[in-house]
């Protein structure tokens, strides 16, 4: 029989832990081993026995090619796999592996079967490797009720009882990640403002400076680096790991492992003493590291340091005491130690399942969408549909529009970042609206609709409001963001910003600049006979002067806005000429009266029988050479298809659509012609 409680998981790099609602307390669960944390460890012996946890953990020395280690690191990237012996592993179903482990030391603990779970991720995991993490849980066989970001779940274990209004920032510095987040918390409701961090950034990267700095010594030496020696270099990782956690409470430590490697003379032993002062100065940069994406995410949130009432530490790393300096240095108070950092963030996934399971009455979770979302539009630039640190769930549509003239399909291609070129962001997944009729430029109107549910998954549809066409996709699998990507796409967005917001100017000046010719293109045709020969050749250099800056590779934004200004303004005269005419036409003794016969001019006459004017000879062949002038003017743009339907000349700049909201021509747009 299953039970309905709702299992809360903290999926970590290192260790995971794992809770329950008992009563009106979240409860941790003690492993089979007897452990409140169970090592994110899995390892295969050379019978194929899988082992998970902290068997899997004692064997490593001897099995170091077989076990796997900080898999987390690696969820949603699709073309990673581990290889053991014949097969190979994806991250997700090594997780899972952790994770069934995890469900059945549950069960055995619970009595019951357990079905369900709240798993938790960083916050700065992207919608690829959420849904990752959510496969691995259903591979796993529970039903994955919620994916719930790791420090507002730890919020909730710390701010349970609390009912008073707070703001808290929450530094959760794990095995394999870093996250801050800031939330303000009241009357049961805990609202993330915002959020930042580093997904490539935890104690495992403490481990490995030790882990250096301990070779390099032996080598220097011995002259043998044991980083190339699988067996030793496990042997130091465990060691370093026990030297780092030591020096947390203590000054100075003995790294010995005897027997570690062998030479011609015989054995040799690694004896190092390492001090704290010493291993603070090696990991210094790794804890500056956590500086920026603090203090941006107060700054996202609109609050200064004086507005934080309460602090709160997550993850073991945070044990370090250069780490609660850091981090009391940055806010100025002393974080929170009243919940045990490596289990804070169970306890709040398991709050949350009590929640969703009814357990638990007037709790409110509002978490936010850790990066911006949008597509890819005309000249590549990025447009947001939903901004970052948007409270989820959440759903935003926008209007968009082809950039050719009758284009049948667009490619929606979705991304994640915060760069203002769409390539320079993650890619998430891309999909195809065709049957879109046949339309100018510009005419045809595509709602694009992103909604994010309470996990934090994306999902996207495209609909051409005039055939009811529709296509849509949920972002899953594909290859995620890299460690290193994430790590520095917040900080890349920064440091480029005034590069990127140059290069958004130049495409939406070059994208107003081909709008004004398109439309100086159809007042001219649709406005010919009304319009003086003076002021047609006057655009018609206009328009040469555009195309000629925009063919120029070094034009800058402010040479295209000039050009394009210049056509702008005598675009404007064609209304005032025709204004006049109809004035002139309205006056005393109706077209042609009092004026009397209006001279030739510039190959036109007036017809007093019919009160409009007639063409000469000569300008209708300057009427055709126009014509012929302006095709080759659009072969050389690639635009094709025949003459647009009419517009009447006042309402042209109001049809027009805003250039950059227009999609960006992946594929040669299909004609009528072709």
């Amino acid at each position: 029989m299953a039970t309905n409680k709702i299992l809360g998981i903290d999926l970590g790099t290192t260790n995971s832990a794992f809770a329950v609602m008992e009563g009106d307390e979240p409860e941790i669960i003690s492993n089979a081993e007897g452990d409140r944390t169970t090592p994110s460890v899995v390892a295969f012996s050379d019978d194929d026995e899988r082992l998970v946890g902290k068997p899997a953990k004692n064997q490593a020395v001897q099995n170091p090619d077989r076990t796997i280690q900080s898999i987390k690191r690696h969820m949603g990237e699709d073309d990673y796999t581990v290889a053991v012996g014949d097969e190979e592993y994806t991250p997700e179903q090594i997780s899972a592996m952790t994770l069934q482990k995890i469900k059945r030391d549950a069960e055995e603990y619970l009595g019951d079967d357990v079905e369900k779970a709240v798993i938790t991720v960083p916050a700065y995991f992207n919608d690829k490797q959420r849904q990752a993490t959510k496969d691995a849980g259903e591979i796993a066989g529970f039903d994955v009720e919620r994916i719930v970001n790791e420090p507002t779940a730890a919020s909730m274990a710390y701010g349970l009882d609390d009912e008073s209004d707070q703001t808290v920032l929450v530094y959760d510095l794990g095995g394999g990640t870093f996250d801050v987040s800031v939330l303000d918390l009241g009357g049961g409701v805990y609202e993330v403002v915002a959020t930042n961090g580093d997904n490539d950034l935890g104690g495992d990267d403490w481990d490995e400076a030790l882990i250096d700095h301990l070779a390099e010594e032996f080598e220097n030496d011995h002259g043998i680096d044991l980083r190339e020696d699988r067996q030793a270099l496990q042997r130091l990782k465990d060691a370093a790991e026990e030297a780092k956690i030591e020096l947390s409470n203590k000054k100075e430590t003995t790294v010995n492992l005897p027997f570690i490697t062998a030479t011609d003379s015989g054995p040799v032993h690694l004896e190092q003493s390492v001090t704290r002062a010493t291993f603070e100065n090696l990991t210094a940069d790794l804890l500056d590291r956590t500086v920026d994406p603090t203090e941006q995410a107060l700054a996202d949130a609109g609050y200064s340091t004086g507005d934080i009432d309460e602090v709160i530490l997550v993850g073991g790393s945070t044990r370090m005491p250069q780490v609660q300096q850091k981090v009391e240095d940055l806010v100025g108070q002393e974080p929170k130690k009243n919940v045990n950092p490596d289990e804070a963030v169970a306890l709040g996934a398991a709050i949350q399942g009590g929640v969703l399971s009814g357990d638990v009455d007037d709790i409110v979770l509002l978490d936010v969408t850790p990066l911006s979302l949008g597509i890819e539009v005309k000249g590549g630039l990025f447009e947001r549909l939903i901004e970052k640190n948007t409270t989820i769930p959440t759903e935003e549509s926008k209007v968009f529009t082809t950039a050719a003239d009758n284009q049948t399909s667009v490619n929606v291609r979705v991304f994640q970042g915060e760069r203002e070129i769409a390539e320079e962001n993650e890619l998430l997944g891309a999909f195809q609206l065709t049957g879109i009729p046949p339309a100018p430029a510009g005419t045809p109107q595509i709602e694009v609709s992103f909604n994010i549910d309470e996990n934090g998954i994306v999902n996207v549809e495209a609909e051409d409001q005039g055939s009811g066409n529709a296509e849509s996709i949920t972002i899953e699998g594909g290859v995620g963001l890299s460690d290193e990507e994430i790590e520095q796409m917040q900080e890349e967005a920064e440091k480029h910003a005034e590069e990127d917001e140059a290069r958004r100017e130049r495409i939406e000046a070059r994208n107003e600049a081909e709008t004004t010719i398109q439309r100086a293109e159809t007042l001219l045709e649709e406005n010919e006979e009304e319009v003086d020969d003076d002021l047609v050749a006057d655009i018609e250099t206009a328009i040469e002067d555009v195309e000629e800056t925009l063919e120029d590779d070094d034009a800058d934004t402010e040479a295209i806005e000039s050009v394009t200004e210049a056509l702008t303004d005598e675009l404007q005269e064609i209304g005032k000429q025709m204004y006049q005419e109809q004035a002139a036409q309205a006056g005393p003794g109706g077209a042609g009266g009092a004026a009397g016969r209006r001279p030739r001019r510039h190959g036109r006459c007036w017809s007093r029988r019919y009160g409009r004017r007639r063409r000469s000879r000569s300008g209708r062949r300057r009427r055709g050479v126009r014509r012929r002038r302006l095709r080759r003017r659009r072969r050389r743009r690639g635009v094709t298809g025949g003459r647009r339907p009419r517009l009447a000349a006042e309402h042209a700049a109001d049809r027009t659509p805003r250039s950059t909201r227009a999609f960006q021509v992946s594929e040669p747009a299909t004609t009528d012609n072709e």
